[in-house]
């Protein structure tokens, strides 16, 4: 069994060119089905995260491709960056 709290500490890179998206910081859920739909990170910041920050970034469950020790690998194209 994985925790939320297990999966926010681990880095989430992009398969295609081994990129650091950031660490996920909510889950979209469909609880009639008990199912994750994406994973959501938050979208770059200026100072401090706040200022100038950018929409987060959705990634569908179905691209992320494997859930390791230390990082969470995602197939994710250049459109949903």
């Amino acid at each position: 069994m994985v925790r939320l709290s297990d999966l926010r500490d681990r880095d989430v890179i992009n398969v295609n060119d081994g990129r650091r998206l950031g660490v996920i910081s909510d889950l979209d859920l469909d609880l009639e089905k008990g199912v994750i739909r994406a994973l959501i990170l938050l979208g770059a910041g200026g100072f401090m995260g706040v200022i100038a920050r950018k929409n987060d970034l959705v990634i569908p469950w179905a691209q992320v491709k494997k859930i390791g020790v230390d990082a969470i690998l995602v197939d994710c194209p250049v459109e949903c960056e």
